[in-house]
């Protein structure tokens, strides 16, 4: 039965280096239509950083700064200031019902997936989970027929 995080992950998630800045993870994140960037620090996890995360962090409309100038100072921060550095993760032989339960309990809208050695193998996120609530209820209205 398909029951693990490890059946239902994003594989090979898009990262980003931590030396990157935070217009280039708004830019990646455009150009490759996510909402989260794993943060690599070399090609190990050392956070992630989120398009929510991302906003936040940007200032408002009620800034003095020209777009020029937030554009620039944007370009100049990297993305480390506006990453959370301890990223829940789970790894791919966990429960869904377990990743499913630290995601509800932690108001998370994704985990990053670890192996034994710490190496992100992958993503699990909401949208991944309803796609094997859907999966799982298929298969269990089938056999109780």
């Amino acid at each position: 039965m398909k029951d693990r995080v490890s059946d239902w992950m994003t594989r090979d998630p898009i990262t980003i280096d931590d030396t990157a800045s935070i217009i280039e993870a708004v830019h990646m994140m455009k150009e490759k239509n996510v909402r989260r960037l794993p943060v690599m620090h070399h090609g190990r996890l050392s956070g992630i950083v989120t398009d929510r995360m991302l906003k936040d962090y940007s200032p408002g409309k009620a800034t003095t700064l020209d777009t020029w100038e937030v554009h620039y100072l944007l370009s100049k921060t990297p993305v480390t200031e506006a990453m959370n550095a301890q990223p829940h993760t789970v790894r791919p032989d966990a429960m869904l019902t377990d990743a499913a339960q630290l995601i509800r309990e932690h108001r998370l809208y994704g985990l990053c997936v670890v192996n034994d050695a710490g190496d992100l193998v992958g993503i699990l996120t909401i949208a991944d989970l309803i796609e094997a609530l859907f999966y799982l209820s298929a298969v269990a209205s089938s056999t109780a027929k």
